[in-house]
């Protein structure tokens, strides 16, 4: 049986989830009334108000000199200010706000999954599952983190929970052997999207390079275009640091897109903001809780606003 939503409305839990975040940005919008252009000091508080809540100083550099060229005619009020610096990040996020659609032919489209242990990494999994349900395709799991039991084990229980076909194999077992088996098996069954679990390690990269590689040589052979997507899951909690953790997996994996989860309760969710203007990765999707429905494709311009605090 699947889990019960949750009744509240997706946005209520976008603003619940970054409300740290935006507090602390629009606490320091405060303040500018009056003026029909910001002067300099002004423009340096607050680009250092966009940097301290983690929206990185290349994002808060470009925002600064947008807002250095605006005149506001009817003079500056503190939510003028918040919808002018709203506008700006959601230009940065517009580009790369694209959700990810299940669009091979011939089915399934294989979706490997990759971060770091403890970034939610299997239950991101399984909400995406549950997203694609969601829009009636038809959805499998391989469990291709085999070091860890627990993974293994947290990924039936979702399977079960969700009603969708899994394929596993033994701890330590060959992961590029579980992915063919995966593979053939939805082909067989008509499934549309299998989403592999991966190792994530990356106390030695070479070692997770070369289990990748393996793992993209045996998808070759039986589907040239697979993987079709290699998704990167990334918790927001570690703010800057997960910038590192995309260039690291960039150069080991390929990445094609990001998904960022724990935005709920952090103050760091700037960070979603600093890695679109610096990688320019699709952002797929986002996560504001624990619930199953709590991963959603992004609304750029709600969630600028909700950055920004003008969404209250």
């Amino acid at each position: 049986m699947s889990p019960e939503p949750d009744t509240s409305s997706w946005s209520d839990r976008l603003l619940g989830g970054f409300r740290k975040t935006s507090e602390r940005l629009a606490g320091n919008l405060t303040g500018y009334s009056g003026t029909t252009r910001l002067n300099p000091e002004q423009l340096d508080d607050i680009e250092d108000a966009l940097i301290l809540s983690d929206l990185g100083p290349r994002a808060a550099g470009r925002i600064r000199e947008r807002l250095a060229a605006a005149r506001f005619d009817k003079g500056l009020d503190d939510h003028t200010l918040r919808e002018a610096v709203a506008e700006e990040i959601a230009a940065i996020l517009r580009p790369v706000a694209k959700p990810l659609d299940v669009v091979a032919f011939p089915r399934p489209q294989v979706i490997l999954v990759i971060g770091v242990n403890g970034s939610g990494k299997t239950t991101t999994i399984a909400k995406l599952a549950h997203l694609f349900q969601e829009q009636d395709y038809g959805v499998m799991l391989a469990a291709g983190d085999t070091f860890r039991a627990a993974a293994i084990g947290q990924l039936k229980v979702w399977a079960d929970r969700l009603d969708v076909p899994i394929v596993t194999g033994p701890e330590g077992g060959d992961p590029a052997s579980i992915v063919f088996d995966a593979v053939k098996s939805a082909t067989e069954t008509g499934i549309d999207a299998l989403i592999v679990d991966t190792a994530g390690r990356l106390q030695n990269k070479r070692e997770l390079m070369e289990e990748l590689a393996k793992i993209r040589r045996v998808l070759g052979r039986l589907n040239p275009e697979a993987p079709h997507d290699v998704v990167l899951v990334l918790d927001a909690t570690n703010g800057q640091n997960a910038l590192q953790q995309i260039e690291t997996f960039k150069e080991v994996a390929g990445v094609t897109g990001l998904i960022m989860t724990k935005l709920d309760g952090t103050a760091r969710g700037g960070v979603l903001v600093a890695a679109a203007e610096q990688y320019g990765l699709p952002i797929h999707a986002i996560g504001v809780g624990e619930k199953i429905d709590d991963l959603r494709p992004f609304d750029p311009d709600l969630l600028a606003k909700v950055i920004a605090g003008v969404f209250q």
